[in-house]
């Protein structure tokens, strides 16, 4: 299967089966042949002598078999680009090889590094998985070369197998791309090498998720009674709905000095540093929301610079921020997921009110330009395009009343 030939130099996958191991496995390794000489690289894999003839029966790719076509690859690439150059000769192929840095390992995390230079928390962690998730397809040395769409779709493949969700795939496939870009344009890859071009692979997209809930489910959760730990996290999940949908991140932050005129006013953190982009938010401050300001937070009589709720503390650094905001999502989840349980409910999360509150208000009657406006939209077409997946329920209502006679 994993066999090359050019200018009088094979390239080949083989079981060294000189050196079982204690575990009766072989080693794969890659022979290359030049003038009766042989030379093997190792692949890092070992198998068994059933498992080696089922790789070439199996229709699915195995994440072993994988990591051994990576390794195939790499070498068959260096060892064609040197006999096309008639420059072929062991000293130097190991040499390239030893020297070999243009790898998708190394510039995600590359990524990585510059994210936590500049504490970019969640960019960070989107890199970091979609490294672990390359690696864990093709190892932990995979040229840029051998990423192809024909790679890529493989990739996908193993990943839909693994379970994966389109947003998932999404997000991995961006991330490659992203370091492909940065490629592309350092003058590392050709324009050919680009697999993301007009015609190449095409990253996987899922249709919007129905994220919001109907009034009736949020009289549910508000009404619930039981565990007070998750009584705590309902009440900051209510707050957010009723703020406009303020994201957590920004609510955790809320200090005494945004209420102002009997309202929350503020910045979204997400476009505050967008020029053009810092519109201010104003949301009444209910008679709800100063109860749970009063039950969760820190009452109504703090001082200006004084944290709204008791999450942080003093002046947070960027990063601290960050892990501090991803940390409260996580718990808060975790008990919207037993209260959505306990209820008989689909899960919903804390982005869920955000969408929540926007799409009542618009099965509401408000006017489109009013919930831009709440939301911290620069204009309505944003709106209109935020709540064009949350149509579905209120068409089916309305073709079912066409026989309402």
């Amino acid at each position: 299967m994993y066999r090359f030939r050019k200018d009088g130099i094979s390239v080949i996958a083989v079981v060294d089966r000189r050196r079982m191991k204690n575990n009766g496995l072989y080693p794969v390794k890659i022979e290359v042949v030049y003038r009766r000489i042989q030379k093997y690289f190792p692949t890092g894999q070992d198998v068994s002598l059933q498992e080696w003839e089922g790789f070439w029966k199996a229709r699915r790719i195995s994440k072993k078999c994988a990591s051994i076509e990576n390794s195939f690859y790499i070498i068959r690439n260096e060892v064609e680009k040197l006999a096309e150059k008639g420059e072929f000769n062991f000293n130097t192929l190991e040499l390239r090889l030893g020297k070999m840095t243009t790898t998708l390992n190394e510039a995600l995390q590359k990524k990585m590094d510059e994210c936590m230079e500049h504490e970019q928390i969640n960019s960070f962690y989107r890199y970091r998985s979609t490294l672990r998730a390359v690696e864990r397809f093709g190892g932990k040395r995979i040229l840029l070369d051998i990423v192809t769409v024909g790679w890529l779709k493989k990739c996908e493949a193993y990943w839909r197998r693994e379970g994966k969700s389109m947003t998932t795939l999404n997000i991995y496939m961006k991330a490659i791309r992203s370091v492909f870009k940065e490629a592309l344009d350092s003058g590392m890859i050709r324009e050919g090498q680009f697999p993301f071009n007009k015609n190449g692979y095409k990253i996987p997209t899922s249709a919007a998720r129905k994220l919001a809930l109907s009034k009736e489910d949020i009289r549910k959760i508000s009404e619930w009674r039981g565990d007070p730990g998750i009584e705590y996290w309902r009440d900051l999940w209510m707050f957010s709905y009723l703020c406009n949908g303020i994201n957590f991140r920004d609510m955790i932050f809320l200090k005494y000095e945004n209420i102002v005129d009997g309202e929350i006013s503020f910045i979204r953190s997400k476009t505050s540093g967008v020029l053009g982009n810092s519109k201010v938010i104003k949301a009444p401050l209910t008679p709800k929301m100063i109860d749970i300001i009063n039950q969760r937070g820190r009452g109504m009589n703090g001082k200006p610079d004084e944290y709204i709720f008791k999450h942080a503390k003093g002046k947070v650094k960027p990063l601290a921020a960050s892990l501090l905001v991803r940390k409260v999502i996580h718990k808060c989840n975790d008990a919207l997921k037993k209260l959505a349980d306990d209820i008989g409910m689909k899960a919903f999360s804390t982005y869920a009110a955000r969408h929540s509150f926007a799409t009542v208000l618009k099965r509401n009657g408000v006017d489109i330009s009013f919930i831009s406006e709440s939301l911290g939209h620069t204009n309505t077409a944003i709106t209109e395009n935020y709540l064009a997946g949350y149509d579905k329920d209120e068409r089916m209502k309305n073709a079912k009343s066409l026989l309402d006679f």
